[in-house]
């Protein structure tokens, strides 16, 4: 999903220890010793004797953790399963204690097994992770046996340099480390990022693949990120950066494996696509109409070469497991595991001793809840204790109360009640003249990573939100603008919800209260917005006056495919989202009258 990526937290995290700066070096080939072997040896071996022709290895993979190390509270933490008579069943999934099970578990009797991952696995994260520049996730998946991922691109949301300490170790450049005597060791898995290049050399800002290999067999992995990275983070996280074609990116460096006698290959890519149906055990290849999967993922599918075996898949926080035509007209397995470690897939690729390959007929894939239900890995809870013991002096401090749950990301919805009281919030901190006097405020609905729960995370008590709950809603501690944009901007900029780079999947803004429109999902591109229905305190838009307007910093400079909001002039800063966002809670909720879920009623969506 797309989102703000975070500024400088160094304010927030006071934890840091003083000790111990490691400066993080220059981005040398960022890959851990021995990473071009990375046979971690699940199970056991096929004992002497003849070898069979084939060996099935067991693929499993994940993506978009964002660094969700506990279960994810609310909506955000359930995946949706449907049975034969059409009743959809909510299944409470997720939390690394779990994951690591559902792994382990896995991977018993599979002596051929991997470990691969489709990016963004931090980034965004709960406060937990996100406290502490993501380290605890980075080890967390180092118990996990990951042997390989892709870059997503929160991977970049605070730039190459911190993203090369996450590859090779050391503590942070500014906060130093955070438990005396132990040192950040870095990712023992490699980060893959074959379309990012440093633009002033040309050359790869990290290994573009690995080999994976065991007792003679050899499965490549090529990891891309989405070539839109840049509109989607910000300017300060991609500078220096070049993003290339996914497609053109793989099918390059699939010609150079296979020279090198590597023939069997897995692409690991950070876009994806959209099923026809949420439940994450839907049969993407039915063959209704309306059925199978759309989006970025398909187009890119058909243009990768056939000699690609498999594709591991994320960045749309979708569920899906299918089958699409490769150039040569052979159905290819493409996957995704939802997000948040809430699913894991689970592919069986044979392996062709003679020909090095994998004999794609006999690929088959499948989703496997990470239930609840289940053990929990008793290192992850360690992990997990450690890190929450530091990290509760801030994250256990009471920010406000609600009466009910407030959905964000839980909501399938265009105007979500979440993003109405972030909206709302940014208002009413920007509205006075000295904070910058703005008239209306718009938030991105991919910068909006939780649901607000009722129900206690901890020792709280229901209802009581806690800076880490509210954290977890907006990790990113953007620093707010408030611009000036003539009426015509505004109109457009809506407009764009649903057109241009939006048009095959629309991002609705946020809208705090006083702006009304219709959305009209009959119609197509930017007609969807009924433009003479926009109106700001019951008055219609006028195009030749000017507006103050506040959003994060993200969308200002144009991000999520907004042109028109990055053409504000008259730029105030403001405090960051997350303090206006803490503020308001403050001010609108006590414990006696907690904050209620908003009415949502500014969109009228005509489906």
């Amino acid at each position: 999903m797309s989102a703000t990526p975070q500024k400088n937290r160094a304010s927030r995290r006071v934890l840091a220890a003083a000790a111990g700066l490691v400066t993080v070096g220059a981005l040398v080939a960022a890959m851990p010793a021995g990473a071009h072997d990375r046979g971690h040896g699940h199970g056991g071996g096929h004992g002497h004797g003849h070898k069979p022709r084939t060996v099935d290895v067991q693929l499993l993979s994940f993506n978009d953790l964002h660094g969700n190390l506990e279960p994810p509270a609310g909506s955000a933490g359930n995946v949706s399963k449907t049975h034969p008579d059409g009743t959809v069943e909510s299944i409470p999934a997720g939390g690394v204690e779990y994951l690591a099970t559902s792994l382990r578990t896995a991977r018993k009797g599979n002596p051929y097994s991997v470990t691969a991952a489709g990016g963004d696995m931090v980034g965004a994260s709960p406060l937990l992770s996100g406290l502490f520049h993501d380290e605890p996730t980075i080890e967390a998946l180092n118990k996990l046996d990951l042997d390989v991922t892709a870059v997503g691109n929160h991977e970049f949301d605070e730039g190459a340099t911190e993203l090369a300490r996450l590859q090779n170790g050391g503590c942070h450049p500014v906060e130093g480390c955070y438990e005396k005597g132990r040192k950040f060791k870095g990712a023992d898995f490699p980060y893959l990022a074959a379309n990012v290049t440093k633009e002033k050399t040309g050359k790869p800002l990290l290994k573009p693949y690995t080999v994976w290999k065991k007792n003679g067999v050899k499965i490549g992995f090529i990891g891309v990120t989405l070539e839109g990275t840049p509109d989607i983070v910000t300017a300060n996280g991609v500078k220096g950066l070049k993003f290339h074609d996914e497609v053109e990116t793989i099918n390059k460096y699939a010609r150079e494996l296979d020279r090198k006698g590597v023939k069997s290959i897995v692409a690991l890519i950070h876009e994806g696509g959209a099923p026809a149906s949420t439940s994450y055990n839907y049969d993407c290849d039915s063959p209704g109409a309306g059925d199978g999967i759309s989006g970025p993922i398909v187009d890119i599918a058909k243009g990768i070469t056939p000699k690609v075996d498999a594709l591991v898949t994320g960045h749309t926080h979708q569920a899906y497991v299918c089958t699409v035509p490769d150039p040569s007209g052979k159905p290819r397995m493409v996957t995704s595991a939802s997000s948040f470690g809430k699913l894991y897939t689970d592919t069986t690729l044979t392996y062709d001793r003679r020909t090095n390959d994998i004999v794609r007929t006999s690929v088959k894939s499948a989703n496997h809840v990470v239930t609840r239900d289940q053990p929990k890995a008793p290192d992850m809870t360690r992990l997990i204790d450690r890190w929450n013991k530091l990290a509760a002096p801030i994250a256990n401090k009471p920010q406000g109360w609600i009466s009910a749950d407030i959905n964000g990301r839980g909501s399938t919805a265009p105007e979500k009640p979440l993003g109405n009281v972030i909206a709302d919030a940014q208002l009413e901190g920007l509205a006075p003249a000295d904070k910058g006097g703005a008239e209306v405020a718009f938030m991105n609905p991919g910068g909006i990573r939780a649901d607000l729960v009722h129900k206690a995370s901890g020792s709280e008590g229901d209802g009581v939100v806690t800076y880490g709950e509210a954290f977890t809603v907006q990790p990113f501690t953007n620093m707010m603008n408030v611009v000036d944009l003539t009426g015509a901007q505004l109109v457009t900029a809506l407009q764009q919800q649903v057109s241009g780079p939006n048009e095959a999947s629309p991002k609705i803004l946020q809208v705090s209260k006083g702006l009304t429109y219709t959305l009209d999902l009959t119609k197509s591109g930017a007609d969807r917005v009924v433009a003479d229905t926009i109106k700001l305190n019951g008055e219609a838009i006028d195009p030749a006056r000017t507006y103050r307007v506040a959003m994060n910093e993200f969308l200002a400079g144009g991000g999520d495919g907004f042109p028109a909001l990055g053409e504000g002039t008259n730029k105030l800063v403001g405090a960051s989202d997350l303090d206006l966002f803490n503020a308001y809670l403050a001010a609108h909720s006590t414990a006696t009258a907690p904050l209620a879920p908003p009415a949502t009623d500014r969109i009228t969506v005509i489906q």
